[in-house]
């Protein structure tokens, strides 16, 4: 658990300081702290997982007329910062069980226009990141992460959002590391990071040369927050056991409960960033939405997911339908965990997933 007086004592001190418009002290020492531990040259703090990427993709200059080939399987969060940089996203369908992109869908929709590749750790799984990597060496694209979901989690001996052009990261509450909101860069490219720092502040310090100068954005992470991440970063190993103890109990109790088989992330360190199952009901959809009534989170049933290219706000972007994403989404139960769910509550979810299961008959 956090050392809460300590962090009280800490917010004190630096609120006793405030208002300072020109501190930096915890958001430079954060940036210094992921660097270190994450084995980069940048780290830079923004005000959420969003920033985070569209920041990236300002700073490798992506912007109108230019497309981002972006898996389906995915929230709108990762699509939207395409949109704002004036780009056009290309939905990209995923494996029949959703652990990595169709590399033959990729391959088709690869045009002269695109200009990067954004894949999305889903529920912190990272697919095969090197084979991804290669394949946008060959056709000389920056790889984007969108790892929000995926701290913690490894392929190899590599952390997710690691090793590829840029990669980014979100602190909101309900991630392995969280501050309440917030997010991150990492990269090792100097005049990547440079930009990102411009873009972060409406411009300052000035972008490095050959950028032309553009209107920025105040993406800048308050300093209590960076604070608080700077508490939890020191404690991240706990944190990353936590969340894989979690998935691994709920795993374990749903284990032989008919109609619920639990699903893994084989051949990578995942970070059970949520409980997974692939469910076998009727309606699949309408069972996640029942669950989430009786006070079981889950990504299809709380938070409404379906695949990017089926949102009716991303209708003009869709062309051919992503048909294993769909699949994927609506038979996959993805509950949501978070520091607060005890072994009692987790045991609880598991009593009330089995026995709903059993008893279930859905409405015509």
């Amino acid at each position: 658990m956090t050392d809460a007086p300590k962090l009280t004592e800490d917010l004190q001190r630096l609120l006793a300081t405030m208002p300072d418009p020109t501190a930096n002290a915890q958001v430079t020492a954060l940036e210094s702290e992921l660097a270190d531990r994450l084995g980069v040259r940048h780290a830079i703090a923004v005000s959420s997982g969003t920033a985070a990427l569209h920041t990236a993709l300002v700073a490798l200059g992506i912007g109108p007329g230019d497309e981002v080939l972006v898996p389906a399987l995915t929230v709108i969060m990762s699509v939207a910062p395409v949109i704002h940089v004036g780009a056009r996203p290309v939905f990209v369908d995923c494996t029949p069980d959703g652990t990595d992109v169709d590399y033959t869908d990729l391959t088709a929709k690869l045009t002269p226009a695109v200009k990067a590749v954004l894949p999305v750790h889903l529920w912190g799984r990272t697919g095969e990141l090197p084979r991804l990597r290669r394949w946008a060496d060959e056709h000389g694209l920056p790889v984007v992460e969108d790892a929000c979901q995926a701290q913690g989690s490894h392929t190899g001996d590599r952390p997710a959002g690691t090793g590829s052009t840029i990669g980014c990261f979100s602190m909101k509450d309900g991630k392995v590391l969280w501050c309440g909101e917030g997010g991150y860069l990492l990269t090792d490219h100097d005049r990547y990071a440079a930009a990102a720092r411009t873009y972060r502040s409406h411009g300052l310090p000035p972008p490095p040369p050959g950028y032309r100068p553009r209107v920025a954005h105040n993406y800048r992470l308050a300093e209590p927050l960076a604070l608080i991440a700077r508490a939890n970063l020191a404690r991240f190993d706990e944190l990353l056991a936590r969340r894989q103890q979690q998935a691994a109990l709920l795993r374990d109790l749903l284990t032989g409960a008919s109609g619920v088989q639990p699903v893994d992330a084989p051949g990578h360190r995942w970070n059970g960033y949520s409980f997974l199952a692939e469910i076998s009901v009727p309606q699949p959809r309408a069972f996640c939405e029942h669950l989430a009534g009786l006070g079981v989170p889950n990504s299809v049933g709380t938070f409404r997911l379906v695949p990017a290219d089926r949102r009716p706000e991303l209708a003009s972007f869709a062309a051919s339908p992503c048909g294993n994403a769909a699949a994927v989404i609506d038979r996959t139960l993805a509950v949501i965990l978070t520091d607060h769910d005890d072994d009692h509550r987790i045991a609880g979810y598991a009593h009330t997933i089995t026995r709903e299961v059993r008893a279930w008959c859905p409405r015509d």
